[in-house]
């Protein structure tokens, strides 16, 4: 069995004039990361392996996380194939994925997360939010035969502020 938990990035800022890789979160999207994380830090699952896009946004919304869940930060890996748009590069890395982790946790970004969440679960999502968190399930042993799994959990910030 193989767990896959994908995090999108929190809301980031747009006050300030940078390139879009130094983009930084705003004040909701730490607020929203906190929220989520303490959620899911709740359920109690065990972690393997964390990687994120070393886009500023996704990173911060990583250490968020990170501090949470008490995993520690020299276990978490950047990695340029996270920060993807269209899903292609990230269902690579997830499929490159040594077959020894079990439960891998990754960072990134729209649109490629909800293409992800929606070819590889079996519930579609219309969006996932920022800060939107998608725990994905798959029976087998091996990432390179990762395909179509279940769709476990999703944490959402809107659904957790209602």
């Amino acid at each position: 069995m193989k767990t896959l938990i994908l995090v999108r990035h929190g809301k980031s800022s747009w006050e300030y004039s940078v390139d879009d890789k130094d983009r930084p979160l705003s004040e909701r999207g730490i607020k929203d990361g906190h929220l989520v994380s303490s959620i899911f830090h709740s359920r109690d699952i065990e972690i393997d392996a964390v990687f994120s896009s070393p886009a500023n946004r996704a990173l911060h919304s990583c250490l968020i996380f990170l501090r949470q869940l008490n995993f520690p930060f020299d276990r978490c890996k950047l990695t340029n194939m996270l920060y993807d748009f269209s899903g292609d590069s990230v269902l690579e890395f997830v499929r490159g994925l040594d077959d020894n982790l079990k439960t891998v946790m990754i960072f990134g970004h729209n649109h490629a997360f909800t293409h992800i969440a929606n070819s590889l679960g079996n519930s579609y999502i219309d969006n996932v939010p920022t800060s939107g968190l998608v725990h994905l399930e798959f029976r087998t042993q091996k990432w390179a035969s990762v395909e179509k799994g279940n769709t476990i959990q999703t944490i959402f910030p809107k659904h957790l502020r209602e």
